[in-house]
């Protein structure tokens, strides 16, 4: 992989028997030793999950010292069991690095309703504390004790240089299914040894999610145990980023977010495509990124994508009922590059050419003018396949 990690971080993952499959990492902990300062973003699902209860309580914080996460098992709609033991996990994660409890965060993912067999995190827990470890190697074992029904890892790196200092960012993610803003069925851990205050890493994460996780889906269904951590060691050296810097580190974390955030729609459930959508020309950023959502969230442009289908009506119906004041006759669509639809009114295509443009490439881009208005966004999601329903039709049985 031949990148640079942060300085001040530790990772580790174990396999406790949490997963079906035997051997498979289901426990993870990222460590800073010295202590970071860490910030918070978490699902605005009324049901959500006991790890969520935590550590909403615990951040921002200016002295988390361990992050433990399990998979397999979301732990959550566990009531007060499950509360007990989201807290018992903080406290054994941070008794293995001669922490205090309240210096522990932790989050959980895998099948709702199930209480967590203790025994075994405890043991995963102890097992992985062993391994901790600076190198690459041990940051993929803990990126894979996060994944559940992800393919493969999602990761993305940074490193810029701030008044001379060199500055280092890596960033896990997980997801697959169950993925809809605000946020998604997805876990995230950035790491960073800027030097940052509580306040700045909290309104720095916020702003960067809101241009990244906040702006993807799947299927449009919100979990109940979406959290994105950052934590910042300050290992750099340095006082806190001010001004420029602070700003330059700003852009550098919303980049690294994006690049995570779309490994996640691109690694859809059954997905054979990632849509990117663009909408622009509305009066606020809110409305235009309330169009594209409505527009991804549509069943028949997702599944019209996947056939390779330039069905044009599919978008420009769907936008038409998010709830968003705009002129008709003022919509353009381009899918690919290639124009659809002009001033409200459809315009002369070769059909067979934009569903080659589609059916040949990863990625399919629709581009949706509304208006003059100064107001954009960007969503990115995936095609709805027959293999997405199959395989949420069996996940628990």
């Amino acid at each position: 992989m031949a990148v640079d990690l942060p300085l001040g971080f530790e990772f580790a993952g174990a396999a406790c028997g949490i997963k079906k499959v035997a051997g498979r990492e289901d426990i993870s902990l990222v460590v800073c030793r010295g202590g970071a300062v860490a910030a918070g973003v978490y699902t605005t699902n009324r049901v959500f999950a006991a790890p969520v209860a935590v550590d909403r309580q615990r951040t921002p914080s200016h002295e988390i010292r361990v992050v433990v996460t399990n998979s397999g098992n979301a732990n959550a709609c566990t009531g007060e069991r499950g509360l007990r033991d989201a807290q018992e996990m903080t406290r054994l994660a941070a008794a293995a690095v001669d922490a205090a409890p309240e210096q522990a965060l932790v989050m959980s993912t895998g099948v709702i309703g199930e209480f967590l067999p203790m025994e075994k995190v405890a043991a995963g827990i102890a097992q992985a504390a062993k391994q901790l470890a600076a190198h690459e190697d041990a940051f993929m074992e803990a990126v894979r004790g996060i994944m559940t029904t992800d393919r493969g890892p999602k990761i993305a790196f940074r490193q810029l240089s701030l008044s001379g200092r060199e500055v280092r960012l890596a960033g896990m993610t997980k997801g697959a299914g169950m993925i809809g803003p605000k946020m998604a069925t997805m876990l995230a851990i950035i790491t960073t040894d800027a030097a940052l205050t509580p306040e700045q890493a909290q309104a720095s994460l916020a702003a960067a999610v809101e241009e990244s996780f906040n702006a993807i889906s799947v299927e449009g269904h919100m979990s109940t145990n979406d959290t994105a951590l950052l934590l910042a060691s300050g290992a750099a050296g340095g006082e806190a980023l001010a001004n420029q810097d602070l700003q330059t580190f700003q852009r550098a974390l919303t980049e690294l977010c994006i690049e995570l955030a779309k490994q996640i729609p691109d690694d859809g459930e059954g997905a054979t495509h990632l849509i990117a959508i663009e909408v622009r020309g509305c009066d606020t950023n809110a409305d235009a990124q309330l169009i594209a959502r409505t527009i991804a969230n549509s069943a028949l442009v997702k599944t019209a994508v996947h056939g390779g289908d330039p069905n044009w009506g599919r978008i420009v119906s769907a936008a038409g009922y998010a709830g968003v004041a705009f002129d008709p006759a003022q919509v353009s669509l381009r899918v690919n590059g290639h124009l659809l639809y002009e001033h409200g009114a459809p315009v002369a295509f070769n059909a067979k050419t934009v569903s080659e443009a589609i059916k040949s490439q990863r990625e399919t881009h629709l581009r949706l003018q509304v208006g003059p208005g100064a107001g954009a966004s960007r969503h990115w999601t995936s095609d709805l396949t027959t293999d997405y329903v199959n395989f949420n039709a069996l996940y628990t049985t």
